[in-house]
């Protein structure tokens, strides 16, 4: 049985993305900087999501861990 993500906030994260930069957002929640990756996954199932930015825009990067379009909010924290 997988241990399921920490749910790190029942929010999306506002960031705003760069073009051509990388990002690594964390998927275990244990992060203390969310949404993005710490190293705090080492020795779990976990691995952060690389997403790259296309243009300069807000996205909305899923706190909540339960999207079913990671790395963004699909709204799903709206019924944890």
């Amino acid at each position: 049985m997988t241990t399921p993500p920490k749910i790190a906030q029942k929010a999306p994260y506002p960031v705003e993305v760069t073009a051509g930069k990388t990002y690594f957002w964390c998927t275990c929640g244990q992060s203390g900087a969310q949404p993005f990756c710490d190293g705090s996954h080492k020795d779990t199932s976990f691995t952060p999501m690389k997403y790259e930015a296309t243009t300069d825009r807000t996205l909305f990067f899923c706190g909540c861990k339960a999207t079913s379009k990671p790395p963004l909010c699909d709204g799903s924290h709206s019924s944890l």
